[in-house]
């Protein structure tokens, strides 16, 4: 297993950017001897929470474990608070970083797959919306989302006046990252708008795994994309399983998010997908 933990200039953000990376190298055989494996790897691009960075999951989870387990290289970006969306006030492009850009740079660096079936995104928190909002908007470039506890908060920020916030952040915060509360609900910004959109259109939908603990203070929001997704007939897989916000349960959903894929995988190939 290689880590790696590096920075770039990133066009669309206007500044240097940080990331890291795991990626298999060995496998151990039925001999005790160790071999090695070659690319190029299907990639799960992870995503941080809010207030997090780009090692998050390298310190608090089992991504090297799982790495090697699953022969998939995982991408760690640092997102900032940026809820991985563009920002017309800074005019930095958080989602173009993620959609677009992050994965054409990993690419030139390490031995990844250039298909979409290989490329997946995912996150907790603040990065499961990101990973949901960005895997629906760039469904042309990732095939699977694992959205873990996320922070669906579009709702609540529509209602959202001046003088007013959440425990999180002040009303202003949200205004820069999402824009006018008042245009939110419909746009492009919205996760559950962009999913009925592209169904209508005859897009095809990344797969979607969604996880959420039961005493998560995000559960209502996540069970009800789960009823939304479930209405407009967007397959996707739900998950719960007694926890709150932490890495507790979200090192108990990943492997799960993981193994789904690996199983949806080998459907698709059954039916020659």
């Amino acid at each position: 297993m290689a880590v790696f933990t590096g920075q770039y200039y990133s066009v669309v953000r206007k500044r240097s950017v940080s990331f890291s990376a795991a990626i298999p190298t060995e496998v151990f055989q039925a001999d005790g001897k160790v071999g090695y494996i070659d690319g190029p790897f299907p990639t799960l691009y992870l995503l941080h929470g809010f207030s997090g960075n780009h090692m998050d999951w390298l310190y608090n989870g089992h991504v090297m474990e799982l790495s090697g387990l699953h022969r998939i290289a995982v991408v760690m970006p640092e997102g900032d608070n940026s809820f991985y969306l563009n920002n017309t006030n800074s005019s930095e492009g958080y989602a173009d970083f993620i959609g677009r850009e992050l994965v054409d740079v990993t690419r030139r660096l390490f031995p990844l797959s250039h298909k979409r079936e290989d490329t997946f995104i995912g996150g907790l928190s603040m990065g499961g919306f990101g990973a949901l909002r960005n895997g629906l908007y760039f469904n042309d470039v990732f095939s699977a989302v694992i959205a873990l506890s996320s922070a669906l908060i579009t709702d609540e920020v529509a209602q959202m006046k001046p003088g007013t916030g959440n425990f999180m952040a002040p009303y202003e915060y949200y205004v820069n990252t999402f824009g006018a509360p008042a245009a939110l609900l419909g746009s492009d910004r919205d996760p559950k708008a962009l999913a009925k959109k592209k169904k209508e259109a005859g897009e095809t939908l990344p797969r979607i795994f969604l996880a959420c603990g039961t005493e998560d203070f995000l559960y209502p929001n996540n069970l009800d994309m789960h009823n939304y997704l479930t209405v407009q007939g967007v397959e996707h897989e739900w998950l719960t399983h007694p926890g709150v916000h932490n890495f507790d349960f979200w090192n108990y959903a990943l492997p799960k998010g993981l193994e789904w894929l690996k199983g949806e995988e080998s459907k698709a190939a059954d039916h020659g997908e």
